[in-house]
């Protein structure tokens, strides 16, 4: 397998407009599965179409085993693409397009044979070998696509959104397939989604993309944890961290946040000493958020209203508003019988310990 090096990675296509990709720079190591994700337009399939040579390069450097890819044609960077639409070739057998590229490389005959059957029975296709894709599901169309990447050895596997055309239950069917491949193979995978669950599931690290620029990389549960700015905390987790203004208040050696008329005191180790007054963001994944009726923990809570619930069997997602700032909402994971009503008077109780805290330009604040 192989390494595979970005050092500020550019793509403009309009000098008039922001660049679909900015100063990229990433480093992603042999075997890796590395996910790029982010909302439509961050730049991360820009930055994939550069990486297997299917987009020029503005500047910057892409190096893969530490030989520098920039103008290399894309046939010659030994790499394979998995595509969201497929792109097989409908008038070929599922056998015909495993086998399609490596007859293109002269591979001799016995070893494409070799190579296609190995796969085939990998990817439970050996039934299928004799049709054609339109008469296939689109689970196994996407295995066959999956298995023409595969069957040709690469040093890097490319994937663009794979799985966006498939259901619910056929997603998480090959979301785990794609898993296992990556422990079989031992291969060096980068993976574009905008599906934070594909993200948490498969990713060795994720780069979390917005306006073209990486945002953050790291260990799925590194950055779901540990959110750099109000970006990434707002982005990954369904539902998102809540984000909530507040305010530095007098006392307690600036650690005490005032929030919507009530006072939250934060541990130091969650929050650098700061001025009173100083603007803020007080972030809380809902998780962390639970509801009561009474016996709320002060310094820790805040009055709020239930707006609405959703019953998910075994666990309930509610949305409050703060009772002194109506347009402050909260979204709390509680358990599935909690049986809070919509219009229901509560107090939102904050386990504190796992709170973050935000400035002014979105960035997180953490102690010195």
């Amino acid at each position: 397998m192989a390494t595979v090096t970005l050092q500020d990675l550019t793509k403009v296509y309009d000098r008039s407009a922001p660049p679909a990709a900015d100063r990229v720079s990433l480093d992603i190591g042999d075997e890796e599965l590395m996910v790029l994700l982010g909302p439509s337009g961050c730049g991360k399939t820009t930055t994939l179409r550069m990486i297997a040579g299917l987009e020029s390069i503005t500047s910057g450097s892409l190096s893969i085993d530490e030989q520098v890819m920039n103008q290399v044609p894309a046939k010659d960077r030994d790499i394979a693409m998995v595509f969201q639409s497929y792109a097989l070739y409908p008038h070929m057998t599922v056998k015909d397009n495993l086998a399609f590229g490596l007859r293109r490389r002269a591979v001799p005959r016995a070893e494409i044979e070799r190579r296609v059957k190995e796969i085939a029975e990998t990817l439970e296709l050996s039934p299928l070998l004799g049709r054609r894709p339109h008469a296939l599901s689109g689970g196994q169309r996407q295995r066959v696509a999956l298995g023409r990447a595969i069957v040709r050895d690469p040093k890097v596997f490319l994937f663009d959104e794979p799985l966006s055309n498939l259901d619910a239950a056929l997603r998480v069917s090959t979301r785990g397939e794609i898993a296992a491949l990556h422990r079989r193979l031992g291969a060096t995978m980068i993976y574009v989604t905008h599906d934070q669950v594909e993200a948490m599931t498969l990713g060795t690290r994720i780069c979390i993309m917005s306006g073209g620029r990486v945002m953050q990389v790291g260990a799925p549960l590194e950055v779901y944890h540990a959110p750099v700015n109000t970006f990434v905390a707002g982005f990954l987790g369904n539902p998102p961290m809540n984000l909530i203004p507040a305010r530095v208040a007098e006392g307690d050696g600036g650690r005490r946040l005032a929030v919507a008329g009530e006072s939250l005191v934060l541990p130091p180790a969650r929050m650098p000493a700061l001025g009173p007054e100083t603007a803020l963001t007080f972030g809380i994944r809902p998780e962390h958020v639970t509801l009561r009726r009474d016996g709320a923990e002060a310094g820790a809570s805040l009055a709020a209203e239930v707006l609405q619930t959703e019953a998910l069997g075994a666990e309930t997602i509610v949305l409050a508003a703060l009772r002194e700032d109506r347009a402050a909402k909260v979204m709390a994971r509680v358990a599935g019988d909690a049986g809070f009503r919509v219009g229901e008077s509560c107090r939102l109780q904050f386990d504190l310990a796992a709170a973050h805290v935000f400035g002014a330009e979105g960035d997180v604040l953490r102690p010195r």
